[in-house]
């Protein structure tokens, strides 16, 4: 075997490699998401909701007391830790269901596809990430009623972190409520246009108004969980629009 033949030979497995690749990349690109798997991508999303109210309950619920900072303050180490616990897992589940979403705009324009499921994807993970930021909130108030402290000034800096993050995810929700909304009122997508009344952005519109109505544990489990339950209603909603359909191929690859 000399050089020659060794270049030639590489070049071979080079160019076979490259092409099988390619079509392999192809064949990816062009495979539709079943109506099964579409199905349970929206259970993953309503699973990751769920995990995540029950995270805020963990550190919120505590009977009748509306005060939520004072009841973070008072619950035990183990439901704190299982609360932060919930963070990731209902962030993986969350990132899951966002296959839903992307099935439902697969007949839109790619670059609308990908500012909803991007925007989508970036906010979900946040949701993750901001509760269990909340951990640092808890922790801190517990330390405050533990020891008779200011539970304002104890859990301020926390409290502003929080808030810093807040910050960052709304221009993303306009972004993709905007895009959204307008695709699905257009019948650009799978999703019928009954879907907008779930869109999270009328639940986070209407907030302060339970928060006026309700009252005592009732308001805490509400109020509490209020921004996962946005979520569980909004998969659920979307989960049973799109039960039957199936994918439509538009620039797939993305």
């Amino acid at each position: 075997l000399n050089v020659h033949d060794l270049f030639s030979y590489v070049r071979f497995v080079t160019s076979y490699l490259k092409n099988h690749f390619k079509i392999s990349t192809l064949s990816i690109q062009r495979k539709k998401m079943s109506t099964v798997d579409q199905r349970i991508c929206g259970l993953f999303g309503i699973i990751g909701g769920l995990l995540l109210f029950a995270g805020d309950m963990l550190i919120y619920y505590l009977g009748d007391s509306t005060d939520l900072l004072l009841n973070m303050g008072n619950v035990s180490d183990q439901r704190i830790l299982l609360s932060g616990l919930t963070a990731l897992l209902a962030a993986w589940f969350y990132t899951l269901g966002l296959g839903q979403i992307h099935f439902a705009f697969s007949s839109s324009k790619k670059v609308l596809r990908r500012i909803v499921v991007l925007s989508f994807g970036a906010i979900l993970v946040a949701y993750g990430v901001i509760h269990a930021g909340f951990m640092a909130i808890a922790t801190s108030a517990q330390l405050a009623v533990n020891n008779d402290l200011d539970l304002a000034v104890t859990t301020a800096l926390a409290r502003q972190i929080d808030e810093l993050l807040r910050l960052l995810i709304y221009p993303l929700f306009a972004l993709c409520s905007v895009v959204f909304i307008i695709q699905v009122w257009k019948k650009k997508t799978h999703y019928p246009r009954w879907i907008l009344f779930f869109f999270p952005l009328i639940p986070f519109g209407l907030k302060s108004f339970f928060e006026q109505i309700l009252e005592g544990s009732i308001w805490t489990i509400v109020i509490g969980g209020y921004y996962n339950l946005m979520l569980v209603l909004f998969f659920t909603a979307s989960t049973v629009a799109l039960w039957n359909k199936k994918q439509t191929t538009n620039n797939l690859s993305a």
